[in-house]
This record gives C-alpha cells, sequence and structure tokens, in this order.
C-alpha cells in the first residue's frame, strides 16, 4: 500500500512539472511570435530595443602597409680561425679571448717557426744547388760548341786535302794510295762533326733538365716560405673573436680551428615571409625588391632599432617549411649593439596602398562586412575588399566613403538592428590633437629618469651612454621618456 501511495505521489509531480514546462514553452513561442510579427527587436514592455553602439566615419586614406616577421641576426663576414701548419703555439696576442676586439695587420697566434724555417733553409740551399748544376751545364754546351766548331773546320781542311791529291794523282804526280788516305781522313773528320752535334744534343737536354729542377727547387723553396709564413696569423680585418679554444704550449693540428673572427659591421638578418607576403615584394617582372626594413631589438626595455634593405632570398625551401627565407643587409654605424645571434623583430615596408580605408578588425564581420549606420540609425551590412591585415588594423578597399560604421561588432547587431550612437575612441584619436614628438623636463623630473638609467646595469653601456646625451637636451624625445616611466613604473 505505501509503495502504491508513493508511486502516485510521484506520477502527480511529474505531471506538474510538465505541464509547467509546456506553459514556458508557449510564452516563448509567443514572444518570438510576437517580435517576429513586428520586425523588431522589443523588451519586457514590449518596445523595441535599441543597443548603444560605438561608431566612426569612413574616411579615404593612403596606406603604408608593413609585413612583420621575425629573424635571427647574422654575421655576413665571419672568418673561421685555422692553424695552417701543424705544431704548438709559442705565441698568442694577449687579448685573444671570447670577445675581444682585434685590428686588421695584429699577430693572433704564432706557431713554433723550427720546422719551418729548417724546411725553408733546405729549400733554399736545393736552390743553389739546381742554379750551379744550370751553370755548369750552360758552361759544358759552350765547350761542346767550340768542339763542333773545330771539328767542322777540320773537316774543312780534309776537304780540300783530298781535292789537291785527286789534282796531283790525275797530273801523274800522286799515287791513289795517298789519295785514299786523304778520303779516309775526310771521312773521319765528318764522323767527328756528327759527333760533335750529338754531344751538342746532350747539352742542350742537360741544360733543360737543369732548368727544370731549378724551377722545381724555387717552387719548394716558395712553399716552404709560404708555410713558414704560416705560422704567424694576423688578422685579416677589423672584428671580434668568439669560439676562442687556443691556449699557449698546445700542439695544434693542420686546419685546426683556434677561434672565429666577426666583422660586427658587416651583418645581415635570415627571415622568413609567407607566400602571399613573398608576392607583394615582387616587382613587375617577377623580381625580388631591394624593400626597406627595420630591425628591432629590445633591450631590457629600451628598444634599439636600425634600418637596412632586402638583398636576396633563400635559394631553397627547406623540407617542411612553407613561405620564403629573405636575407636583410643591416645598416650599422660605429658601437652598434646587435651580434649575431640576436632573435630581432622585423617590419617591411610595402609600398603604399592608396584610396583606401583604415578601420579597426573588430569591425568587420566573419564574411568581411561592415555594419553601416542608416539614416534611421538603423544597421545595414556591407561587403568590402580586405588588402591587408596589420595587427589590430584592416586595410580595406571599396568602403562607402563617409559612412560611420560599428567599431565593434557584437553578436547582437546585425542588419534591421536599431543603435544608438556614441562617441568612439577611433574618432577622439582622429580628431585629437597630435602631441609633440620632444618634450620638455623639469629638473627633478629629469634626475629621476638620469638615476634609473645609470643605475641600470642591465643595459648595454654604449646604448646607456646615448640615452642619457638625450635626456641632457633641452627637448627629449617623448617616446624616450614614455619608455624609462614605463619600466620606473610612473
Amino acid at each position: 500500500m505505501r509503495f502504491v501511495l508513493r508511486s502516485l505521489v510521484a506520477l502527480v509531480l511529474l505531471c506538474l512539472t510538465l505541464g509547467l514546462i509546456g506553459i514556458g514553452i508557449v510564452q516563448i513561442v509567443q514572444s518570438r511570435s510576437a517580435d517576429e510579427a513586428g520586425g523588431r527587436p522589443r523588451g519586457a514592455s514590449g518596445r523595441e530595443r535599441t543597443f548603444a553602439v560605438s561608431l566612426a566615419e569612413i574616411t579615404r586614406q593612403t596606406a603604408h602597409p608593413v609585413i612583420s616577421s621575425y629573424g635571427e641576426v647574422e654575421g655576413a663576414r665571419v672568418l673561421e680561425l685555422r692553424a695552417a701548419t701543424g705544431g704548438v703555439l709559442t705565441d698568442l696576442a694577449a687579448d685573444f679571448r671570447n670577445g675581444a676586439a682585434v685590428t686588421q695587420g695584429d699577430l693572433l697566434f704564432e706557431i713554433d717557426p723550427a720546422d719551418a724555417t729548417a724546411a725553408r733553409n733546405r729549400a733554399a740551399a736545393a736552390v743553389q744547388e739546381a742554379s750551379a748544376a744550370l751553370s755548369q751545364a750552360i758552361a759544358a754546351r759552350e765547350l761542346a760548341d767550340d768542339e763542333l766548331a773545330a771539328a767542322v773546320s777540320q773537316r774543312t781542311l780534309r776537304a780540300a786535302a783530298l781535292e789537291r791529291q785527286r789534282g796531283l794523282e790525275q797530273r801523274g804526280v800522286g799515287t791513289s794510295i795517298t789519295t785514299e788516305t786523304a778520303e779516309l781522313a775526310l771521312s773521319q773528320a765528318e764522323q767527328t762533326v756528327l759527333t760533335r752535334r750529338q754531344a751538342m744534343l746532350s747539352q742542350d737536354a742537360a741544360i733543360d733538365r737543369a732548368e727544370i729542377e731549378l724551377t722545381r727547387a724555387r717552387i719548394d723553396l716558395e712553399e716552404a716560405e709560404r708555410t713558414l709564413a704560416d705560422t704567424r696569423y694576423l688578422a685579416p680585418f677589423d672584428g671580434l673573436l668568439t669560439n676562442v679554444t687556443a691556449v699557449p704550449g698546445r700542439r695544434v693540428s693542420p686546419n685546426e680551428q683556434l677561434a672565429v673572427l666577426i666583422d660586427p659591421t658587416v651583418l645581415e638578418v635570415a627571415f622568413q615571409v609567407t607566400t602571399a607576403q613573398f608576392a607583394r615584394l615582387l616587382d613587375a617582372e617577377g623580381a625580388l625588391t631591394q624593400a626597406a626594413v627595420t630591425v628591432s631589438l629590445d633591450l631590457d626595455g629600451v628598444p634599439f632599432a636600425v634600418p637596412g634593405r632586402i638583398v636576396r632570398s633563400g635559394a631553397e625551401v627547406a623540407a617542411g617549411q612553407t613561405g620564403r627565407q629573405l636575407y636583410a643587409a643591416l645598416d650599422l654605424e660605429g658601437g652598434a649593439v646587435l651580434r649575431p645571434g640576436d632573435f630581432v623583430a622585423i617590419a617591411i615596408s610595402e609600398p603604399a596602398l592608396t584610396d583606401v580605408s583604415t578601420v579597426p578588425a573588430a569591425a568587420l564581420t566573419s564574411a568581411n562586412e561592415l555594419l553601416i549606420a542608416g539614416p534611421d540609425d538603423r544597421l545595414q551590412a556591407f561587403a568590402v575588399e580586405v588588402l591587408r591585415r596589420q595587427g589590430d588594423e584592416v586595410i580595406i578597399a571599396d568602403a562607402p566613403l563617409g559612412a560611420r560604421y560599428v567599431v565593434e561588432v557584437r553578436p547582437q547587431l546585425g542588419p534591421g538592428v536599431a543603435i544608438t550612437p556614441i562617441v568612439s575612441q577611433v574618432e577622439q584619436e582622429q580628431s585629437a590633437v597630435e602631441l609633440p614628438r620632444t618634450i620638455s623636463l623639469d629638473p627633478e623630473r629629469r634626475a629621476r629618469l638620469r638615476a634609473f638609467v645609470e643605475g641600470n646595469t642591465a643595459m648595454p653601456a654604449d646604448v646607456r651612454a646615448r640615452t642619457l646625451s638625450a635626456l641632457e637636451a633641452e627637448e627629449v624625445p617623448r617616446a624616450t621618456v614614455e619608455r624609462l616611466e614605463q619600466r620606473m613604473g610612473g
């Protein structure tokens, strides 16, 4: 009995719950039907709802798009200092250590020259020996020439004697035996001439061999002198040392790296852009333009900017990557704080866009539409062409000039919705008077800033010096003051 009673109570409660849910559904449907019939959103009192929104006017502008990226500073002039020959390090520059600055022509290190000096001396002796052999061969050639001349003269005399004997024999005065003897003497003289000519050819060959040996000896001497010179390494250009491993007294091997020399005034930055961004950096012929870039590095709250220009693109696209690798040469002055390996922000200037408008990114709907305020303060959707997205702003085209648009789109807003316009921050900024770039400082404020900069040990010395110099001026850059006071917390 008790179970049946509990079941009846549960059934009654279920019926009451279902009834209340049904009543709620009916009220919701009736309210929505009423709103749709009126064509306006209405509040609890039945009046149309309006939304307070910030509006701004669409104006025609000339925009200067900027491509933002990040990259790494690289040395465009980096030299590995390697030992040209093996041996013991006998001398090192006093500042041969990481971070030290060297000047072109400075002696950086020296390897024990004893072996190289001995080799040079042996090569010099070989040159002298080869030179003496050449002189001897030339003298022998001259002697052979004299001997040939004598043999030719002897042959001439023997020929004349033979002619005389033949004449005597024809007149009956001489004998045939005498004539034969004269012919034999002439034959021997001709043979001697041939022998002397062969000797001259041999002497010519000896001279050629001596000249070749002298040339080889001179080459060996030049190589030995070059090896001796390589025991002393001079700085080829001004720069900074890094990756130093040399220690006096250590034996090094040929081609062993002892340090790396970097020219801090010849730097470039490597960075990536998307394919679409890369396409916007090409000219009409498809060649990469030398677009201007600005490289920024934050040094403990003090930004440091360096101008540059794009010089080339990467030769290939690495596996797993998209876009393009670009390189920009930096225009550095003395005392630059950028170093290879710095991770920097990069801003690339694109060609200016004329007859465009700039609106906040929050003003665009997902369909790239602006909500425009009509004459009756009701919203209308207007499609625009998005040209660029620049952080929190969007550069658009084909926008209705002079129209007032909703600065920040909300889910409740759409075509036909009634609004109550309010002054937006965008309009306030557009109507505000431009602040001066420089300001005057009272003595107390200037002293506080100086004390903060002097006590900031994390700031590089050259940056600290430039900042203190700027604070001494009668008119100080507003941006510098604002950055410093922000770091100070004031």
